[in-house]
């Protein structure tokens, strides 16, 4: 026990240190938490962990985005949503407490984003709004509620009234909501 830190070499744990909004002692425990999602205990920089290991973790296990989020932060060419060991820094930088407003805001928008293409449009927001509330029978909006809801949000957040909202508007709407920063947050 305890020998996680001899191995993360000091040189790559001060850069991971500039690199993020993470401690030493957080940069620590995720680099200890992925060598067991890996299964080994050695060279966790360049190797993959598989969307499915990832999810395993509790802290993402009832996030209704954890598939987005680990898409968002995959570097992988194939889109498989797995994770090296820095996009997992990059993820836990971005959901931590010392991250910025601009930067939680700039991720959200991403996982929020589910076709990729640079905007929240109705389709976006439906599918937003579903893992929110889940997709059973009790806890769907109807069809007639949830063009309503959309509406608004339009409404609300669209400020060039182009029918999506972008980086910059849904960045106003978020600069806006005080409690935000504060639950965009994965803690280990």
């Amino acid at each position: 026990m305890g020998g996680t830190a001899s191995k993360l070499p000091k040189d790559l744990l001060s850069e991971y240190q500039e690199l993020t909004f993470l401690t030493k002692q957080e940069i620590l425990l995720a680099h200890k938490r992925f060598s067991e999602l890996q299964g080994r205990e050695n060279g966790p920089y360049s190797s993959r962990v598989s969307v499915e290991k990832i999810l395993t973790l509790p802290e993402l296990k009832s996030n209704p985005f954890r598939k987005r989020i680990c898409h968002v932060f995959s570097t992988s060419d194939l889109k498989d949503g797995s994770l090296t060991f820095e996009d997992f820094l990059d993820l836990l930088s971005a959901f931590s407490d010392s991250a910025t407003l601009e930067i939680k805001s700039h991720y959200a928008f991403r996982i929020f984003d589910f076709d990729d293409d640079g905007t929240l449009d109705s389709r976006d927001l439906e599918k937003l709004v579903n893992c929110l509330t889940g997709e059973t029978d009790d806890t769907r909006l109807t069809a007639e509620e949830m063009r309503q809801l959309i509406s608004n949000i339009l409404e609300e957040s669209d400020i060039d009234k182009d029918g999506t909202v972008n980086l910059s508007e849904f960045q106003h709407v978020i600069s806006r909501s005080p409690d935000f920063v504060s639950s965009f947050k994965i803690v280990l």
